[in-house]
């Protein structure tokens, strides 16, 4: 009979914090097999609320921008729970800006998660036309972060 593994107590507690630091609503961690899902649910003060706003895009782009982001065939979607950074440190010129032209694999941003910098590549070439995060802002899985045309 196979053991089940051990409840890392510890591990659950720094998911519930990040929940905390982050005014993120759920995270989920998978590792060796085993996944952890932890939620917050009911009606708790968020340390952050925030609308989605999007970065004005410049006329020639306009166009491409009243389509829905989720629905935008160029959607960049966030690929984990952290905070965006737009650019590589405060004060530094972003990796991208609207109107900008990318390669696929230029970093788009940075996703810090759990302590770690993650950088974003772009997933094809194109135009940047929609930077729909702000710098320092929490986002979570499956977020749009930005449109390429």
């Amino acid at each position: 009979m196979a053991k089940s593994p051990a409840i890392d107590h510890d591990m659950i507690r720094d998911l519930a914090k990040l929940l905390d630091e982050t005014g993120l609503t759920e995270i989920e961690f998978q590792r060796d097999g085993m996944s952890v899902r932890v939620a917050r649910h009911g009606t708790l003060p968020m340390p952050r609320q925030r609308a989605d706003v999007a970065v004005p895009a410049p006329p020639t782009v306009a166009a491409a921008a009243q389509v829905a982001p989720a629905k935008h065939p160029g959607l960049v979607a966030s690929p984990m729970v952290g905070t965006a950074y737009l650019a590589p440190a405060p004060g530094e010129r972003p990796f991208v800006e609207v109107g900008g032209q990318v390669k696929a694999g230029d970093i788009l941003m940075i996703i810090e998660a759990m302590k770690t910098m993650n950088q974003i590549p772009a997933p094809r070439s194109g135009t940047v036309i929609q930077i729909l995060v702000e710098d320092g802002q929490p986002v979570e899985y499956g977020e749009p972060l930005m449109i390429l045309e």
